[in-house]
């Protein structure tokens, strides 16, 4: 039996996130030399990453609850515990079961057979997707957690690597393995739903499963470009230099995103107004808001700068994400507006949605609330001037 050792300090786990985000080409072949055990990987890389998403969305639910269509949820102390727990839970499960996959799947794509090396895969190629799971403890950009899908280039590119698939047969397998992974992800939700409401957690969400072809149809997610693989590399790649350069740019000043926000918006007076900033292991950002509102009209008005994470942002327009759902009265739909990636959802019987673009590929502007229609919204993000947003984060 192999020695399990001891599980990197913290600054080792940050680089290697920062190396297996930034430069995948020429982190995966230090992954693959490691003489790493199942169990290490999971000691030094699993349990904390897997930890990142449902610690953040309990922390943002006990903060701020959870909103859709102006209909807001906090759950109690104890339903978000047990729905933190159950999903942390299952994260530490699920990676394991596509790890199985990746590994039974090998000889159909010309890779080769390796229990080890398919965990690998599984456990850095999720990287993206658990550090993306930050992004749900403000609700102003929850919507970036979809950022995660960057987790479909790094199993792209670990595939060649580490299970030694052929170069020409590594989008096939890949796209392949994504449509095993969900659906694994709809039985561990069919599974985690029924054990989540016991801590009155609520249900789980799904989407439909999905297709895969050139374009993947991710529940969720919606589409996604395969053949912008590639593209998406580029922009990464462009990122990492910049970071490495010490040319990323320090995030703005929250009393300059304050300046940002007008006065007043369509006729309707500012009520209240606070901006913060802060940061942790490397990756900072700031934030200001701003409420406005007089009788049943209340908008809220934010601009968050995502600093270095915001490179991220980039991602989902390099794969071409789209998304449109329609459910009775309400919608949501995410895609591409005017060359930034663009969210929005609105209920026309509630009277109340949600409009938010992304500036500069790094800050989040969004306004929130009760109004007549969507456009009312897209008119309150316009009131704050773009223009000078995208000179701000290109400074």
């Amino acid at each position: 039996m192999s020695d399990i050792g001891p599980a990197p300090a913290g600054n080792a786990l940050i680089d290697r996130v920062k190396n297996i985000l930034l430069s995948p080409k020429t982190e995966w072949p230090r992954i693959d030399a490691e003489p790493s055990t199942i169990a290490d990987v999971y000691k030094s890389h699993v349990i904390p990453l897997a930890a990142i998403g449902p610690v953040a969305s309990f922390i943002g639910g006990q903060l701020f609850g959870h909103s859709a269509f102006g209909v807001s949820f906090k759950p109690s102390l104890i339903a978000g515990l047990g729905s933190m727990i159950v999903s942390y839970v299952f994260a530490l499960i699920g990676i394991f079961i596509c790890a199985l996959v990746i590994d039974a799947l090998a000889l159909q794509f010309g890779a080769t057979k390796n229990r080890v090396a398919a965990f690998k895969v599984a456990a850095y190629g999720a990287t993206a997707a658990w550090v993306a799971g930050v992004f749900g403890i403000l609700p102003a950009i929850g919507m970036l957690s979809i950022l995660g899908i960057y987790s479909l280039y790094l199993i792209y590119t670990g595939l060649p690597v580490l299970m030694k698939a052929p170069a020409d047969k590594a989008v096939g397998y890949t796209a392949v393995v994504i449509g095993a992974m969900i659906l694994i992800g709809i039985v561990i939700g069919l599974v985690t739903a029924p054990v989540a409401m016991m801590f009155g957690g609520g249900a789980a969400m799904m989407g439909d499963r999905g297709t895969v072809s050139g374009t993947v149809n991710v529940p969720g997610v919606g589409a996604l470009d395969m053949g912008k693989l590639d593209e998406t590399a580029k922009k990464m790649e462009a990122m990492a230099k910049r970071v490495e350069s010490g040319q990323a740019a320090p995030v703005i000043a929250p009393d300059v995103l304050a300046g940002l926000l007008p006065a007043s918006l369509n006729g309707l007076p500012r009520t209240a107004i606070e901006s913060q900033s802060g940061g942790a292991a490397g990756i900072s950002g700031s934030n200001a808001e701003a409420r406005y509102g007089a009788g049943d009209a209340e908008i809220r008005l934010s601009v968050t700068d995502m600093g270095a994470m915001g490179g991220l942002a980039a991602l989902g327009g390099a794969l071409n994400v789209q998304s449109s759902k329609q459910e009775g009265t309400s919608y949501e739909k995410i895609g591409k507006v005017d060359g930034r990636m663009t969210t929005e959802k609105f209920d026309s019987a509630r009277k109340s949605g949600s409009y938010g673009t992304i500036v500069g590929d790094r800050v989040m502007v969004q306004a929130e609330g009760k109004a007549a229609s969507i456009d009312v919204l897209k008119a309150a993000v316009v009131a704050v001037d773009l223009g000078k947003v995208a000179g701000l984060a290109a400074q």
